[in-house]
């Protein structure tokens, strides 16, 4: 696993009318601090990368659909530079992902349906001065290919 990065499986408690399911708490050890909470969607085959921060960590969590959370670091200094690492989360596999400053990351809906990823940054977004650094997902310029791979 790529340094820094945290995974916590998470529990749904159901009921005869539908479920709950906590995602993160103040009190919980992945916790650092709170900077906003957003939703963003992606329909199927839809790829969102690549992407780093320099000052928030992420913490993502997909809550509808399946995702395939892909990250990658290129940090100079980092005993894991150049690993990848592959998460599938969704509908059936609930998970929280924290991803630390530096690491690059995105997204690919592998459903048939409307991904719907919360991100829980630390950090606010800063419109004037974005602390997000961009790399095209098809570019090559990080080792990972989006295709499907079937085995």
């Amino acid at each position: 696993m790529i340094q820094g990065v945290q995974v916590k499986d998470l529990k749904l408690i159901p009921d005869e009318r539908g479920f709950l399911m906590e995602i993160l708490r103040r009190d919980d050890p992945l916790f650092q601090q709170f900077g906003q909470a957003y939703v963003t969607a992606a329909w199927p085959g839809v790829v969102k990368a690549w992407h780093y921060h320099t000052l928030q960590t992420d913490h993502f969590c997909v809550l509808t659909g399946m995702a395939k959370v892909v990250l990658y670091d290129s940090r100079e200094d980092s005993p894991t530079r150049g690993e990848v690492n592959e998460f599938f989360c969704g509908v059936h596999s609930r998970r929280l992902i924290v991803i630390p400053p530096l690491v690059y990351h995105g997204y690919k809906n592998v459903s048939d349906e409307m991904v719907l990823l919360l991100n829980i940054p630390t950090e606010t977004y800063n419109y004037q001065n974005p602390d997000e650094y961009r790399v095209a997902p098809h570019s090559g310029e990080i080792p990972y290919d989006w295709g499907r791979q079937d085995g």
